[in-house]
């Protein structure tokens, strides 16, 4: 898969924001109000801080979302 531009490895079964966090990636996105950055929290889909855009997708848990 590519973030930003830049290929990331992911294994068989690996979610997107596993794959993310494995490649050093820590955060992806900012809070509206101040600008605080947001990534990997929960794990599981509760807090949705993980928030990502997917191929023109809004919104998507990427600790939901199989990479591969």
């Amino acid at each position: 898969m590519t973030f930003r531009g830049v290929a990331v490895p992911a294994g068989p079964g690996q979610s997107i924001a596993a794959a993310l966090v494995a490649a050093g990636i820590t955060d992806w996105r900012t809070t509206r109000g101040r600008g605080r950055p947001r990534g990997l929290f929960c794990g599981i889909g509760v807090c949705f801080d993980c928030l990502i855009s997917i191929d023109g997708a809004r919104a998507e848990r990427a600790c939901l979302v199989p990479a591969a």
